[in-house]
């Protein structure tokens, strides 16, 4: 695999290209993709720092994305502190497991280009309007995820990255046709079951609990019934977008930009090269020696150049600026119209180039660029004024420290007002980073967790800025006891029903193994009628239990307990098992999956002794708990 990619990455053709795209294209909020460090760090490894700033991100994102999952039942998991303690030491662990994978990545010489990331985002469905990227919601998208587009684009290099790893760990493993009919036949499999259920609530219904139960349940507990700690909070958001459709710009604003970005509209000097590409010295030289005696360059070219991919054109690279013009061109020196150069030594073998044209550097008229400068003075002029904008919100804000009534004044806008919310109910216009942190962090209220100061701005984008202030703040209170009382009680009496149907259950399998069915009627059970169940089909609550039951003997009956969906307990009563028949295009998709999940076994094991061999340090932003 390292071979083929090191083979494409030095083909002459492929470097141009790549750099032609490079040079000519570049996408609006993707930048160099580079993070800044920070002494405060949450660990270290192999001297590579997971900077706190990047830890805290990730933690934020993981509970957003829980809190999504769970709704409202991740209140309960996030009052328990062992719980996100343990879901910070899980983040942490994902991101030395990241460093790990980037580290050897790069040892291999793995590489994502910025032209790859960018063919990347373009391919994300997402961000496309009529199957056109669409810049504006691409942006957006990444606000609403808390990122930037800078560390979006690192996280998909990171992405892409390990995908590539994984593609060629996944070219080593193979699986001969008698393994995979050996697995189909222990995979895909009918049983013929009937089952009897105990119904639990039933049961449940005719139960009791004690004070002392509920009381020792509520002290055990506590961290189910905690009310987290809320917030209100009226805001001001400043936006670039709403400016900029006020911004008018006259003939004299387009050109002055025009006069100002002169070098922008210069299309420099440009070459067109073509070339034969030999495998020897010895090849070069003759090739050579047949042009200067008048042979046909492009027919020379489609017979004997070795590159597949401008021997088409007859040796035919098109134009190209200084800036996308490979190393063994330029290393021909060629100056004038129609020169050849001697051979060229490249990563492929020998190079004859010819100098095919020269077209001197132009500047493009006024008229000729005027709708793209146009746009580009009317962002220009727009970022000016909305920065005026926050320096004067920013004053107001300051020095009326009491409210946002001056800052409202300045910004031309009344504030929004929140509704309650909590560290994990963010709205998503405050989701930011900058602005949780300014919200949760203390520096906002006042004594007793009263109102207090008015934020500074904060800018969230490039082209947005929000200041705010907090208004009213509930703190981290437990629900006493008679609140949540009733609750308690339906909790117990369904744990002590579930209780009792297992003992039950328990017993009447036992009993029914020795051929004794007194205690299934006496229970008043019987099994219902026969039903096939296949290992193939999804969505069956019991399959677990059920597959996981010995093969009856013959004439036998295997019996097992299992729960189904409402919290049951169900009696299985195993008939019969026999091949599930499956189509080759099943048994290809279940080949696949043997394969990958070999290659996900081979990837955590390559992780692990990544790990082993590593050096990790853990520092303090590590060892500190998740602020509630």
């Amino acid at each position: 695999m390292m071979d083929n990619l090191r083979a494409a990455a030095n083909n002459v053709v492929l470097k141009i290209i790549l750099g032609l795209i490079v040079a000519s294209f570049v996408l609006t909020g993707v930048g160099d993709y580079l993070i800044g460090g920070s002494n405060d760090y949450a660990a270290k490894v192999n001297g590579q720092e997971i900077g706190r700033a990047q830890f805290e991100q990730a933690v934020q994102n993981e509970r957003s994305r829980m809190q999504e999952q769970l709704g409202e039942n991740f209140s309960v998991l996030a009052g328990n502190d062992g719980y996100m303690q343990q879901m910070r030491q899980q983040v942490l662990s994902q991101l030395i497991d990241e460093a790990l994978i980037d580290q050897y990545a790069r040892k291999l010489g793995l590489n994502i280009s910025d032209a790859q990331i960018k063919q990347a985002i373009f391919a994300v469905p997402a961000f496309q309007t009529n199957n056109q990227f669409d810049n504006e919601k691409y942006l957006d998208q990444v606000r609403r995820l808390g990122l930037t587009p800078d560390r979006y684009a690192e996280l998909l290099r990171k992405q892409l990255v390990t995908q590539q790893l994984i593609q060629g760990l996944g070219a080593t493993q193979f699986s001969l046709p008698k393994e995979i009919d050996s697995l189909v036949a222990q995979a895909a499999q009918d049983r013929v079951v009937r089952t009897a259920t105990i119904d639990v609530a039933a049961i449940a219904k005719t139960l009791n609990v004690t004070d002392e139960e509920i009381k020792g349940y509520y002290d055990s507990n506590k961290g189910r019934f905690i009310d987290p700690e809320a917030f209100k909070v009226s805001y001001l958001l400043l936006d670039a977008a709403r400016v900029m459709d006020s911004v008018k710009i006259t003939d004299a604003d387009i050109a002055a930009f025009y006069e100002k970005n002169k070098q922008e509209f210069t299309q420099p000097e440009r070459k067109r090269f073509s070339v034969i590409q030999l495998k020897t010295e010895a090849d070069a030289r003759a090739v050579l020696d047949e042009l200067k005696n008048g042979a046909d360059f492009a027919a020379l070219a489609k017979e004997k150049s070795q590159d597949v991919v401008s021997r088409r054109n007859g040796g035919d690279l098109g134009w190209m600026d200084a800036n996308a013009t490979v190393d063994e061109l330029q290393q021909a020196k060629l100056t004038e119209k129609g020169q050849l150069s001697e051979p060229v030594k490249s990563s492929v073998g020998y190079l004859i180039v010819r100098l095919d044209d020269i077209q001197a550097a132009q500047v493009k008229p006024l008229s000729a660029v005027r709708d793209d400068i146009a746009v580009r003075a009317k962002r220009e002029k727009a970022l000016d004024e909305f920065f005026a904008v926050q320096r004067k919100v920013s004053e107001a804000a300051s020095n009326d420290n009491e409210s946002l009534a001056s800052a409202e004044e300045a910004a031309g806008q009344k504030a929004a007002e929140t509704a309650w919310f909590s560290h994990d109910q963010v709205p998503a216009e405050l989701n930011f980073p900058q602005v949780t942190q300014a919200i949760f962090g203390g520096t906002l209220l006042g004594d007793n967790g009263a109102p207090g100061s008015n934020s500074d701005v904060i800018g969230v984008d490039g082209d947005r800025a929000i200041v705010l202030r907090i208004t009213d703040h509930r703190a981290e209170t437990s629900r006493p006891l008679d609140q949540v009382r009733d609750e308690i009680v339906q909790v117990l009496k369904v744990q002590k029903a579930q209780q009792q149907a297992n003992l039950q259950a328990e017993k009447i399998v036992v009993d029914l193994k020795q051929g004794k069915e007194d205690s299934l009627k006496a229970a008043n059970l019987s099994f219902g009628e026969p039903e096939t169940l296949s290992s193939v089909s999804q969505g069956n609550v019991l399959a677990e239990s059920l597959f996981a039951l010995p093969v009856p003997q013959k004439d036998k009956v295997s019996y097992g307990v299992a729960r189904d969906q409402e919290g049951n307990v169900v009696l299985v009563a195993l008939d019969s098992v026999k091949p599930h028949t499956i189509t080759d295009e099943q048994k290809a998709q279940f080949s696949s999956q043997v394969e990958q999940s070999a290659v996900t076994t081979l990837f955590d094991t390559l992780v692990s002794s990544l790990r082993t061999e590593a050096t990790i340090k853990l520092g303090a932003a590590a060892q500190e708990q998740q602020p509630q």
